[in-house]
């Protein structure tokens, strides 16, 4: 049975990454893992994170999350430029699994074209793939 745990305002990518668009400016999307890609990793003990200013394409890998079961690529579910990234994940990578909804984001990056938010999966489609995945 999937997680419940999927938020409605979210769109979701098939490598398990959240996108919420920014409420102070709509060319911003903030990143993160979902719930139940943070569940399958068990105890997060780190994760790498891309530098302000790198530039990725949808799809490309932009960080590693590692638990002391195995490591996880992170990949950019959209093109576009870094501006923030969640440096407190350096000392607190424990809020992937704690909050990864919130404080567990990983980076905020400024979109290429805003129109892809729209080839990303809804909260249903995502809750469908997690079921078809079994």
């Amino acid at each position: 049975m999937p997680d419940s745990n999927i938020p409605e305002d979210l769109r979701y990518t098939k490598e398990h990454e959240w996108v919420k668009r920014d409420d102070a400016d709509h060319d911003v999307v903030i990143i993160g893992i979902t719930d139940h890609a943070q569940n399958a990793l068990g105890d997060i003990v780190h994760v790498e994170i891309p530098g302000v200013g790198e530039e990725y394409e949808a799809g490309d890998e932009i960080g590693v999350i590692e638990s002391a079961k195995s490591a996880s690529e992170v990949y950019a579910p959209l093109s576009g430029k870094v501006i923030e990234v969640n440096c407190s994940l350096d000392l607190h990578p424990e809020k992937v699994n704690e909050a990864t909804y919130e404080d567990g984001w990983i980076v905020k990056l400024r979109m290429q074209d805003p129109d892809d938010l729209d080839h990303l999966l809804s909260s249903d489609g995502y809750r469908h793939f997690l079921e078809e995945e079994g």
